[in-house]
């Protein structure tokens, strides 16, 4: 058995006894003004510069503000950044920052900042998404030790002003500065305590919440930060994080008001939830895709008739119908509809035939490949094991093993950071997996498949073509002609098929209607420093 085999069955084991018993953490204040998150999964890490993951991000946002973060409706607002200037050309953008502290009451700096770019793209920290930032200038090469972090272009003019110079005009800049890559970290405390900054001890923050207590696989427990620049305004005293992994678990966990609110729910249980819990049940567009990576870097997988014929096998309309049921779309491209500025995407060419003809076209492929009685193909599918993900893999199964009585495949179901772990370090054959938006531009979608995307190129996907076609995009000023760019870079690389996009998602969550300040938004953000417990609810 692997180590990773391992510690999946541990984190499993430890969430089931967590899920018996949430709820359970105490509060620092009034209980009537304590929130109980269920938060999907278990952070791998809290550290801006080492997190990867969605349950992170909603943890790390109400501990970090960066330049820009989020309004209630997810909207990029004015975070650190009091106001800016933008050059001419727009690759100089100047930042006045307000005046806020840490919370041991040091002043955050534009030294701060210049130290927390530098160090999320220091090789040697090994950040996973360092490659978020390479639209500034240098990034790339200082990413890769080609170039000292002194060559980045991010300095301080004073502390209160920074400047950020960048490779190529980036209209989603604001976007971008709201995500936690961009966040600083102190530099005064990391520079003490090294990898231990992180620990509750240790730990100094600028946003509205700050750690003081993390029960492995138990709770995340952060306490209003007094010190906030707008701490005025923040509603509760503490909030409890709780990684729900099996929402079937978390729905009664809401249902019998242990927690308040829960970031999914099982898709079947869709009608039985509007009747035994209205007001709770919420769903809403989301700009994100569910899709599967293949691992290009492995045969039979490097050879793309494969890669294609497993495709066109999959069912998206009875998965999305039949087992998610909660407003999916099946998708055929990378980038979802709604993105910003880009109209009428990409789509696979065989998109308009029947599940019959695909199924029929998906054997052809396979045996033109080589593949057939005496030389079958076989492989494993891996899926995280949240969610609807244990109920749609048997499907999965179920439809590449009907191609034909010579193809073969198992499934296997893990931890979901375990999972895009493997993905990351490329462990893996076909895995389960998906993107959603760090900001509203066709650009965040497609840069995952860039060769020097690295290791969020979870396919290790490489065509020279593609990579051409996206640096042109992000040069061209014309929104129109980006567009352009953009869509055939998509379809040069749909028809390639490093990945099969499966469906779009929505977003879905159970919230209690006594928790007021809950938008419902395409990013499906909801920091905590905009929520509030009505405490006269259901009296």
């Amino acid at each position: 058995m692997t180590y990773f085999s391992k510690l999946a069955i541990g984190i499993l084991a430890a969430s089931v006894l967590v899920l018996s018993g949430c709820g359970g953490g105490k509060s620092t204040e009034d209980e009537g003004l304590t929130l109980h998150r269920g938060n999907s999964a278990e952070p791998l890490s809290l550290d801006p510069h080492q997190a990867s993951g969605t349950w992170e991000n909603n943890i790390i946002g109400d501990m970090f503000i960066g330049l820009f973060t989020e309004n209630a409706a997810g909207e990029p607002i004015p975070g650190m950044a009091e106001n800016w200037t933008t050059s001419e050309d727009g690759l100089t953008w100047t930042f006045t920052l307000r005046d806020a502290k840490w919370s041991d009451g040091v002043p955050v700096t534009a030294n701060d900042f210049v130290y927390s770019f530098r160090r999320i793209l220091n090789p040697e920290t090994l950040a996973q998404y360092a490659s978020l930032l390479f639209a500034i200038k240098n990034a790339e090469a200082v990413n890769s030790g080609k170039l000292p972090g002194d060559a980045l272009g991010v300095r301080a003019i004073d502390d209160h002003t920074l400047e950020i110079k960048l490779e190529y005009p980036a209209p989603y800049l604001p976007g971008l500065l709201t995500h936690y890559t961009s966040m600083p970290v102190p530099a005064h405390v990391v520079k003490e305590k090294g990898n231990d900054w992180i620990k509750p001890e240790n730990i100094q923050v600028n946003g509205p919440f700050k750690l003081v207590e993390w029960r492995t696989n138990d709770y995340v427990h952060s306490v209003k930060n007094p010190l906030f620049y707008d701490a005025a305004n923040v509603c509760l005293n503490d909030v409890f994080y709780y990684p729900t992994v099996d929402n079937n678990s978390a729905e009664r966990q809401v249902r019998e008001g242990r927690l308040d609110l829960n970031t999914d729910f099982p898709g079947q249980k869709l009608e039985f939830l509007n009747k035994q819990l209205p007001g709770y049940v919420r769903i809403h567009p989301y700009l994100g895709t569910t899709y599967f990576s293949i691992n290009t870097r492995t045969a039979p997988f490097n050879d793309k008739r494969v890669r294609n014929a497993l495709g066109m096998a999959l069912d998206r309309d009875f998965m999305t119908a039949e087992i998610l049921k909660s407003g999916q779309i099946p998708a055929y491209s990378l980038v979802p509809p709604g993105v910003a500025n880009y109209p009428k995407g990409a789509s696979v060419k065989w998109a308009g035939l029947s599940l019959e003809e695909r199924k029929a076209k998906a054997k052809a492929l396979l045996m033109e490949a080589g593949f057939g009685p005496d030389h079958p193909l076989e492989f494993e599918y891996v899926y995280r094991n949240t969610g609807d993900n244990p109920r749609v893999a048997p499907a999965v199964q179920a439809d590449w093993n009907d191609i034909a009585p010579w193809v073969h495949v198992t499934i296997s179901g893990t931890e979901t950071q375990i999972l895009y772990a493997d993905l990351r370090a490329g462990e893996f054959e076909v895995g389960d997996g998906g993107w959603i938006a760090d900001y509203n531009d066709a650009q965040n979608f497609l840069y995952l498949m860039e060769t020097k995307t690295g290791q969020m190129n979870y396919s290790r996907y490489s065509n020279p073509e593609y990579d051409e076609l996206v640096e042109r995009s992000n040069k061209e000023l014309d929104m129109q002609k980006r567009a352009v760019l953009m869509r055939k870079a998509e379809q040069v690389m749909l028809d390639d098929m490093p990945i099969i996009p499966m469906w779009y998602v929505v977003n879905r969550a159970l919230v209690n209607p006594k928790v007021t300040g809950w938008v419902d938004n395409v990013v499906n953000i909801h920091r905590t420093r905009y929520l509030c417990i009505d405490q006269d609810a259901h009296k």
